[in-house]
């Protein structure tokens, strides 16, 4: 299967998002982007270091992670993923969707970010993406470094013994930085409560499909995708809360409708 045939549907429903009716800024008033900052101040790193180390989408893979260390869990999991295969077939099958669904999570991140509320004036809308696509940019990035270094640092060998990079997975790190990210932009686009919710389940499954077609393939152990997940989740929150910034939580919104137009007020809560 392609990586097209894999992303066509992410794309189909992140497309009814770009062109929908909408708010053209944030509930502060402002675009998304336009309070990206390099200098937030210390308290302000440190409560979102606080805040990502606390997020149940860190703690919980890493507890998973711990728990497989267990009775020998974590080569007795991948022995019998790699012998059945229960979800792809083959580990040729399973190694080919963690490429797709890897990919299907980063359009998913360019699709939402393009997608985000940056303003209404054409050039204030590509100041405001790109500053806050450098953000994400930022956080892809340091979840790519944390990895390759612990990857370094721990030269686990893999469980088909093809090289001595095993923890943590790249693949799960990179789809999980890339699809918590889209549920970030997400968060700032006025949706359908039932949409958004969907659209985050999708965004969440992609990211455990790629950890699990990882460990059918041969290529981790469970424990080495958790952990993956874990740091894209960090690093996602901890720049999205500590630079790209928005403290706002009402505002005026005018938006398009059958019959004409509709002025609402928004309040976050």
């Amino acid at each position: 299967m392609s990586t097209l045939g894999s992303t066509k549907y992410v794309l189909a429903g992140l497309c009814v998002l770009l062109f929908a009716p909408g708010c053209a800024t944030l509930p502060s008033g402002h675009g998304w982007g336009a309070d990206a900052t390099l200098s937030p101040g210390w308290d302000r790193v440190k409560q979102a270091a606080i805040t990502a180390a606390s997020d149940p989408w860190v703690w919980g893979p890493l507890a998973g992670a711990a728990v497989f260390q267990l009775d020998d869990l974590d080569r007795r999991t991948s022995d019998w993923a790699r012998e059945h295969t229960p979800v792809f077939g083959s580990q040729k099958n399973a190694q080919d969707w963690s490429d797709n669904l890897r990919s299907a999570a980063s359009v998913a991140g360019l699709a939402t970010l393009l997608a985000t509320p940056s303003g209404g004036d054409v050039g204030e809308w590509i100041t405001n993406k790109v500053k806050g696509g450098l953000v994400e940019v930022a956080a892809i990035s340091a979840t790519t470094l944390a990895t390759t270094t612990l990857k370094s640092a721990t030269d686990r060998q893999r469980p088909n013994a093809a090289a001595l990079e095993s923890f943590p997975s790249g693949h799960s790190s990179s789809a999980a930085v890339h699809a918590r990210l889209a549920m970030f932009n997400l968060d700032s686009i006025d949706m359908n409560p039932t949409l958004r919710t969907t659209a985050d389940i999708g965004l969440h499954a992609i990211s455990f499909g790629t950890g699990w077609a990882r460990i059918e393939a041969g290529w981790h152990y469970p424990s080495d995708t958790l952990a993956g997940m874990a740091l894209g989740n960090f690093f996602a929150a901890f720049f999205t809360q500590a630079f790209l910034g928005d403290d706002g939580s009402r505002t005026l919104c005018l938006s398009t409708t059958d019959g004409g137009a509709l002025l609402a007020w928004q309040w976050n809560f």
